[in-house]
Formats: structure tokens, C-alpha cells, sequence
């Protein structure tokens, strides 16, 4: 499963930033790094961005970039 694809609310924990180049440079500097817990907080009111809360910060991410993020979801809320 892809964090795009994470309903708001739900816990994951990030198995693998997909990407390349400065893209992938950028997710991981941004703190997406594997075995990181994130949960979505927000989805806008068109669906693109989606608010993240992650290592005790909030991140807005785009769909696009938010699809390259592979996570499995976590039984807890």
C-alpha cells in the first residue's frame, strides 16, 4: 500500500521511499525514512495535499510524492 492511499486518521509505518534523484533526496531529508510511524491528519478539500503528522511535526505532502512512499498500516489509531 502506497500513503497516498492511507485514510485520514490511520497510523502506517513507512516501509520504503521509492523515487529517484532529488526527489527521493528530498522525501527522506523531509524525515520519510523507513520504519518511521506517520499518520494522515488532513486531506484538502480536492484531495491533493494531504497533511502528514510525522516524527512529532506536521508535513504536507502532494499525492504524487505522497505515492511513491510504500507503508503497511498499523492496528493502532
Amino acid at each position: 500500500m502506497t500513503l497516498d492511499l492511507l485514510p485520514v486518521g490511520k497510523n502506517a509505518t513507512i516501509v520504503s521511499v521509492g523515487g529517484e534523484g532529488a526527489l527521493r533526496c528530498r522525501l527522506l531529508d523531509m524525515g520519510l525514512i523507513p520504519k518511521t510511524k506517520v499518520k494522515v491528519r488532513k486531506v484538502a478539500p480536492m484531495g491533493d495535499p494531504i497533511e502528514l503528522e510525522i516524527r512529532g511535526y506536521e508535513l504536507t505532502l502532494r499525492k504524487d510524492d505522497a505515492r511513491q512512499i510504500v507503508i503497511t498500516e498499523s492496528g493502532e489509531d
